[in-house]
Formats: structure tokens, C-alpha cells, sequence
């Protein structure tokens, strides 16, 4: 088999995992980092299919603008309480 079919396989299956953790997990924070795991599994599947420019886009944006709204909520959190 070819590296690249196996690293294909591989990613997809923690995408898929991790997309499922997205949607099952009771916790937002412990959601918003396996939307980020998803991104970054997603990632790496553009570039596995020669779309680097859609890859960085995706980590870029994407995942800052997650990382920035959990942070708040996290952060919003800890004021009120």
C-alpha cells in the first residue's frame, strides 16, 4: 500500500472520531478542542489532496476563530464565578 493511502486512511478515521466527540461530548471546552482536532485532521486531508492554500486557510481562520470564542467562554466563565 501506498504512504499516502495509509496516511489518508489513518486521518480520516480520527476526523471521524473526533468530529463524533464534537457531537456526543457534554462539555463545550472539551467540544471546542475536537472541532479544532477536526480542522487540523481536515487540514491534512487538503493537503494530501494538493490544496495548500485551502489548508492554511482552513488552520488560519478556522481554528483561530474557534480558539478565540472558547477562550472567551472559558474566560466568561471564570469572571462570573
Amino acid at each position: 500500500m501506498n504512504i499516502e493511502l495509509v496516511t489518508f486512511f489513518i486521518f480520516s478515521a480520527l476526523l471521524i472520531f473526533t468530529a463524533l466527540k464534537v457531537i456526543t461530548s457534554s462539555n463545550p471546552v472539551l467540544s471546542a478542542v475536537n472541532l479544532v482536532f477536526s480542522f487540523f485532521f481536515s487540514a491534512v486531508l487538503w493537503l494530501l489532496l494538493g490544496a495548500e492554500f485551502l489548508s492554511i486557510i482552513l488552520i488560519l481562520v478556522y481554528v483561530g476563530a474557534v480558539m478565540v470564542l472558547s477562550f472567551e467562554h472559558i474566560c466568561e466563565g471564570w469572571l462570573l464565578s
